[in-house]
């Protein structure tokens, strides 16, 4: 990847997480204290250096062969995601991400909490609602700039994108004191989605051995050649919903039946049911051990299942000496998107 693309690709999907992080940051200082979000901003930066000061050295440590076959692996899991929810919101399936509606969510949640102090936060909750903000979506920053740099070979220009996307954010965010729903963040996850997948073809294909035709000219024809299929997939997914929806038409011409009301519980919730109480360790570790899961895996684990054996199957072909070990993952990540289509509309 040479270093224009390499920014490009860092500047864009790092743009995404950077407008929802500000989304939240702006919903915790706009409904609450500015104050104390700023201080959960400082918190969640502090936490994101350290993670960059840890995972960074260990990244570039692996050899180059295993670090292909982890960052590719991981980026077909994230860019696999973003196209499925991408194709799903442009069929129709599934509602458009509203930065507005998140925003107004975010603050109508924020407003209804009670102000609790403690050291020197004054808000406690918009200290943690930035904290967590900032924090979360950093994290996916922070793994797009050391996977995109390590593999570049060139980190200091992925960080170098990853600030820009973020300063250009801020200062949007800072000039509106809004949600930045001006920004087409549904066609950015679409078009990221792309080009993470087709990176993560590519670095993992290369990591279990297969030697791709026209080395790095390979991407040109795989990016496009996955937005290709990814349109086609909405434009199938639109007529099903259409003709679907002309079958329930129909259907509500025909009377139905009257329902039976069913008799109204008496029962009240419990006093106990209604009181707050802080989580145990058990609870703080599991739900720290579920974060990562998420992270990680994401809400459909069979779609990395899948790309481990797309490139188990590949390295085996390698091995073999066939020069269309290639072919392999790419066959297999193509009949993956559809498969995880299909699970996320049962």
């Amino acid at each position: 990847m040479n270093a224009g693309a390499l920014f490009i690709a860092t500047f864009l999907a790092c743009l995404v997480e950077a407008v929802e992080a500000t989304t939240i940051v702006l919903a915790a200082g706009t409904s609450r204290d500015w104050r104390s979000a700023f201080k959960g901003v400082l918190a969640g930066l502090a936490v994101l250096i350290v993670a960059v000061a840890i995972a960074g050295p260990a990244v570039t440590l692996l050899p180059l062969g295993a670090l292909r076959i982890v960052v590719g692996g991981l980026l077909l899991v994230f860019g696999l995601q973003w196209i499925r929810k991408a194709v799903l919101r442009a069929s129709g399936r599934r509602p458009l991400h509203d930065e507005t509606a998140i925003f107004a969510k975010q603050v109508a949640k924020a407003r209804s909490e009670a102000v609790e102090s403690r050291g020197a936060v004054k808000d406690w909750y918009a200290f943690t609602l930035a904290f967590k903000g900032v924090v979360l979506e950093g994290l996916e920053v922070v793994f797009i700039v050391l996977t995109f740099g390590a593999n570049a070979s060139n980190v200091g220009l992925a960080a170098l994108a990853a600030l820009a996307a973020i300063v250009v954010v801020v200062i949007l965010g800072a000039a509106v004191r809004g949600p930045l729903s001006r920004v087409p963040e549904n066609t950015l996850k679409f078009i990221v989605g792309i080009m993470l997948t087709a990176f993560g073809v590519f670095w993992a294909g290369e990591g279990a051995g297969a030697v791709w035709p026209g080395s790095d000219l390979a991407l040109l024809v795989l990016a496009p050649a996955i937005a290709v299929f990814s349109l086609l997939l909405v434009a199938v997914l639109r007529r099903k919903r259409d003709g679907g929806a002309e079958k329930a038409m129909a259907a509500a011409q025909t009377p139905a039946p009257a329902a039976t009301p069913e008799p109204e519980s008496s029962a009240a919730p419990s006093g106990a049911a209604l009181v707050k109480t802080r989580p145990t360790v058990q609870a703080r570790v599991k739900s720290f051990g579920l974060f990562w899961y998420d992270f990680i895996f994401g809400d459909d684990w069979q779609v990395a299942l899948l790309i481990a054996i797309a490139i188990a199957l590949t390295a085996i072909v390698a091995i073999g000496g066939a020069s269309i070990a290639w072919l392999a993952i790419v066959v297999v990540v193509a009949a993956t998107l559809p498969y995880s289509i299909h699970r996320a509309l049962r």
